[in-house]
């Protein structure tokens, strides 16, 4: 009996031993495993069983003994590999982590500086973004040109702006007027003007109208125009005629988008005086004031016909100097006009 256990030992403790080297790349050489057990093992069948290291290897599951007899890869993990430097066999290059070291910014803002000088590249760029920023743009636009059908004789007209220059300097014109057809013009002037932008949004206008009808007068004029909060597009401007007449005018509208195409536009303007001109039928304080609202579609961004109501009010002393001359000083305008701009 013992010598038949003592001839089936290797065969029981070789497979074991086998599994180790397979799964432990750190086990020593089989055969420095199996010599020893065979010396101890004709005193004690136990003796080499227990002398064997089996801390090189994991127990396996049934199912991982299962996929490693039938040719599968085993997991890392299984395999003794968890501990492995992967780093060494690859690149041991260490990615910086973190912000950049304050030494990152001690450096001038521009590198440039540090060879051709500072005030010699200061000046560079700034004749640069003069020579960009000044590049000269021409612009134009008809915000309304229009008919007009209101009680009584139809009328129509115009207001167009352009201007031509930079980013900061420019040379604006603006025209507008009115008038009934078959009848004379009621009123038309046109305006040249320095602009100069005065922050992101405004620019600071000053220049000349000359008026066209009436009693010709040229003015002076200064005033503001840009986008002001919540969108809103503002012309304001002061007049001083040749015969010292002080008047102003503001104007506002606001595009409120209903789809990509169709655009809703309120519109307000308001005229004002500082003493009673009869001649012109204007009288002190508040003039006129205008409320509109029109509906244009844009079949292009720069193409755009659109319909809509307007009222107008003459106030104050204004209204009795209309009413002296037999014309209604409240009067309703139906629009049907185009917008464009190139």
């Amino acid at each position: 009996m013992c010598k038949t256990m003592l001839l089936s030992l290797p065969l029981i403790v070789l497979p074991q031993v086998a599994v180790a080297q397979d799964h432990d790349h750190s086990s020593p050489n089989p055969a420095e495993v199996t010599a020893p057990v065979e010396e101890e093992s004709a005193d004690d069948p136990h003796a080499g069983h227990q002398a064997m290291d089996h801390s090189g290897h994991q127990v396996m599951s049934p199912d991982a003994t299962a996929a490693s007899s039938s040719g599968q890869t085993m997991g890392h993990a299984a395999m003794g590999h968890g501990s492995m430097d992967h780093g060494a066999a690859g690149d041991s290059t260490d990615i910086p982590q973190g912000l950049p070291p304050p030494e990152a910014f001690s450096g001038p803002l521009y590198a440039a500086d540090a060879f051709v000088g500072e005030e010699e590249m200061a000046a560079s760029r700034a004749a640069v973004a003069r020579e960009v920023s000044g590049l000269p743009v021409f612009w134009f636009q008809a915000d309304r040109a229009e008919y007009r059908a209101r009680g009584g004789q139809d009328g129509y007209l115009w207001d167009v702006q352009g201007y031509y220059g930079g980013d900061l300097d420019k040379f604006w014109f603006k025209s507008e007027g009115e008038g009934n057809f078959g009848g004379e013009l009621e009123s038309a002037e046109l305006q040249g003007l320095w602009s100069h932008a005065i922050g992101p949004w405004w620019d600071l206008q000053a220049g000349v109208r000359q008026d066209l009808t009436g009693p010709e007068r040229t003015h002076a004029v200064i005033g503001v125009q840009g986008l002001a909060p919540y969108l809103f597009e503002v012309d304001a401007a002061g007049f001083l005629s040749t015969r010292g007449d002080v008047t102003a005018r503001i104007e506002a509208e606001l595009d409120q988008r209903i789809t990509q195409r169709l655009i809703l536009q309120p519109r307000a303007e308001v005229n004002l005086s500082a003493q009673d001109i009869p001649e012109l039928g204007i009288g002190a304080g508040l003039d006129t004031v205008e409320l509109g609202v029109r509906l244009r579609y844009e079949f292009a961004r720069e193409f755009a016909p659109y319909v809509g109501v307007e009222q107008e009010w003459k106030v104050g002393q204004s209204a009795d100097y209309a009413r002296l001359a037999g014309e209604d000083p409240s009067v309703t305008n139906y629009v049907v006009g185009l917008r464009f701009w190139f």
